[in-house]
């Protein structure tokens, strides 16, 4: 028979704590408080008894192993398992806040996951993406736009929270754009010509003001551009142009990187212009210029 739970009331303490402390996403908010039920009500049935919080709060190694065997069981993956650690940890670490214990929970390994590598696109699909903003049914200022913004995931390497987040302090575009990054570390990119006509194409075509500290991206009504218009743009892009589904966003600047280190760019100046805090985020590059030259071996290569 399954053992009671502890009420609603933690589970609603732990989605409240998620949503307005930690403010994370309506999606990670429903999966961390899904995987705090389901455990909740395994540990239930394994201990024979109601999984109060404070039974919670002295969960062991043992009882956290059985559950993500349980979890492995019903076919999880190595990257879902790591997941479902990951907000098992989180939970477990604020019951003990909220049952009063100095306790930290139970320190687990996760799976080993395998680094994927980045899929680079051919620099003509991506040129071949400016066409197609132009080819939509979309005002020319908005067409101009997209095309700008993808320009410099590709053209100068950039993040998306990072393009998105450019202000009309920019203006006029230079010879290199000071780029604040993933914790406030600043970097200096160069950019190309194209890309400049680009941004002063858009510029001379948006009907917004763009006042030196509002955003250089504007949405339809104003306001900053969303990077889920800019995931949409690149998605529609790829799908009239036949690109595979992992032609995203980010496999831009994937593929500025992987581009930069075939021409012969050395990994100490790439990681200063991605903005990497360690070189061996960096390092992965080397694995898909290897990756691509076997490809262009396998295909072209008579005795291949």
């Amino acid at each position: 028979m399954t053992a009671p739970s502890p009420g609603p009331h933690l589970l609603e303490r732990w989605r409240a704590h998620l949503a307005d402390n930690r403010r994370l996403s309506l999606h990670t908010v429903r999966a961390y408080v899904a995987t705090a039920e389901r455990l909740i009500d395994f540990l239930g049935d394994h201990w024979g008894e109601a999984a109060s919080a404070q039974r919670l709060a002295d969960a062991t190694q043992a009882d956290l192993r059985a559950f993500l065997a349980s979890r492995r069981g019903d076919g999880l993956t190595n990257r879902s398992t790591a997941r479902e650690l990951s907000a098992i940890r989180a939970f477990l670490a604020f019951v003990a806040c909220e049952a009063g214990s100095a306790s930290a929970p139970p320190r687990i390994r996760g799976p080993r996951l395998k680094r994927s590598l980045p899929r680079p696109i051919a620099p003509d699909d991506i040129m071949a993406l400016g066409d197609s903003m132009a080819a939509r049914n979309a005002p020319a200022w908005v067409q101009a736009r997209d095309w700008a913004v993808l320009l410099l995931l590709y053209g100068a390497g950039l993040r998306i929270s990072e393009a998105t987040g450019l202000t009309g302090s920019v203006l006029p575009i230079g010879e290199t754009l000071r780029i604040i990054g993933k914790g406030n570390k600043p970097r200096v990119v160069p950019v190309l010509p194209q890309l400049r006509d680009a941004i002063a194409h858009y510029a001379a075509l948006v009907p917004f003001a763009l006042e030196h500290d509002q955003p250089l991206f504007r949405g339809t009504r104003g306001g900053p551009l969303s990077p889920a218009l800019v995931r949409r743009a690149m998605m529609n892009a790829r799908r009239l142009l036949g690109l595979p589904e992992d032609a995203t966003p980010h496999a831009l600047r994937h593929s500025f990187a992987t581009h930069l280190l075939a021409g012969g760019a050395d990994l100490r100046s790439l990681q200063e212009l991605l903005g990497h805090a360690s070189l061996s985020s960096t390092q992965i590059y080397t694995h898909v210029d290897a990756a691509h030259l076997l490809d262009v071996y396998e295909n072209s290569h008579p005795r291949a």
